[in-house]
């Protein structure tokens, strides 16, 4: 069978053979495209769910604070962003008092044709857009802390802005359950102190922390908290399809219009398996998510349920910036040991920014192997990220049939993480 995995801006045409697939390839569940997405905004801004019209909201205010996700995301901001800012601004919001404000977490900027990539020429030119830093701590205003611990600093242009606005993208996250929502403010506009206790150890380590969870899911909880503590006047998030059209639009309250665009997600992007299977070949969701190995390693935890115990994860992904941030090269380059790694970072005295995409890493290298396909690190970097490097999707595939015998299975996500896969009956 002939599969295209997406992969960078191209995508990864690849052949497997049909008589080791367990089921056809894993995709999204079919959804019609809005007709009209555009229009559905303006009506959703007007009629929204659970809170106020925007154009009430934004009466009487002087600075406003949108928020858009970063590069990572592939938010429609171009088709998000004027109806708000019209409606805003109409209702007397003065231009020079709107921030767009990039939610890098603690993701590299957002800045010349990357921005313009993200909003659009116009918006770049004619209205503030700034990167959030999540490492620069006196951008942050700080609003105390929970009861587990978390210290809340948020980026101070969200904190004292009148008005406050939030977009995203909801779809499985492999900590959170779902991303969108409540995410945009933590991590999205969060400080470094923060992140390093959010996305800790007494976090990721519950058994709940993981994608498609949100019950009893402690990273979901906290950053929902956090977020309420901070505050957010009005949200716009989306789902999209496959081809990354919009499938469904919601705005209004920052959790009930959120929890509409979650149930309708789930409900899209399941995808079952008869068993597990001893090989599964994913990818990362091609450009923007895996330009980087540090991105890319959601592609590996989104293919876990459905892989066997001491199975094979076969990744493509194009990695076109490398490994990730300075820090997370470092950390990888610290941590030749994993078993070592989790005993460090189970103490209180060892911290490295990134340390948790590493801690996710060592969920997976702990259950199966894996195997990348990629034109962006050599052979020689990729081991020292703790897999093995192939020179092809199909030879990786042939190697571990090899070795699992002639009854080995396999199943194929072309769209990587966008897709919640399970076992039926599990």
């Amino acid at each position: 069978m002939r599969v295209t995995l997406d992969y960078g801006k191209t995508g990864l045409e690849v052949s497997l053979p049909d008589d080791r697939l367990i089921a056809p390839p894993l995709a999204i569940r079919d959804a019609a495209p809005m007709a009209d997405p555009a229009a559905a905004l303006e009506a959703a801004l007007a009629i929204p769910v659970g809170t106020k019209p925007l154009a009430e909201l934004a009466k009487g205010k002087k600075t406003a604070c949108i928020v858009i996700c970063d590069i990572t995301r592939p938010v429609p901001n171009k088709m998000i962003l004027p109806p708000l800012l019209r409606t805003i601004e109409a209702a007397g919001v003065p231009r020079d008092g709107i921030t767009i404000l990039i939610a890098t977490g603690l993701h590299r900027p957002n800045e010349g044709e990357e921005l313009v990539e993200l909003v659009g020429e116009e918006i770049a030119r004619t209205y503030r857009c700034v990167n959030h830093h999540g490492k620069v701590n006196e951008e942050h205003d700080y609003l105390g802390t929970t009861d587990n611990g978390v210290p809340i600093w948020i980026d101070n242009r969200y904190t004292r802005a009148e008005l406050k606005i939030t977009t995203g993208l909801i779809e499985p996250h492999l900590m959170a359950g779902y991303s969108g929502g409540r995410k945009l403010i933590c991590p999205g506009i969060a400080g470094l102190e923060t992140v390093k206790v959010w996305h800790g150890p007494k976090f990721l380590e519950h058994p709940k922390a993981d994608c498609g969870i949100l019950e009893g899911n402690p990273v979901h909880e906290e950053n929902t908290l956090i977020a309420l503590k901070t505050g957010c006047d009005f949200i716009v998030n989306v789902c999209i399809d496959g081809k990354r059209r919009v499938t469904w639009l919601g705005a209004g309250d920052m959790l009930k219009a959120w929890e509409q665009g979650v149930n309708f997600c789930r409900e899209v992007v399941k995808a079952g398996v008869p068993q597990a299977c001893d090989v599964v070949v994913t990818s990362c969701a091609g450009y923007p998510l895996d330009t980087t190995w540090y991105q890319a390693v959601k592609g590996l935890t989104g293919a876990l349920p459905i892989v066997k115990q001491g199975g094979t994860i076969v990744l493509a992904a194009s990695l076109t910036e490398g490994l990730g941030s300075p820090e997370f090269q470092t950390l990888l380059a610290d941590n030749p040991d994993l078993n070592e790694f989790k005993r460090r970072i189970m103490g209180s005295d060892y911290f490295v920014m990134d340390q948790w995409q590493l801690e996710e890493l060592c969920k997976v290298v702990a259950k199966c192997k894996v195997k990348v396909v990629t034109h962006g690190l050599s052979a020689d970097t990729l081991k020292t990220c703790h897999v093995e490097p192939a020179p092809s999707v199909e030879q990786a595939v042939a190697d571990s049939l090899a070795e699992y015998g002639s009854a080995a299975k396999v199943a194929v996500i072309p769209k990587g993480p966008y897709v919640l896969p399970y076992v039926v009956g599990a």
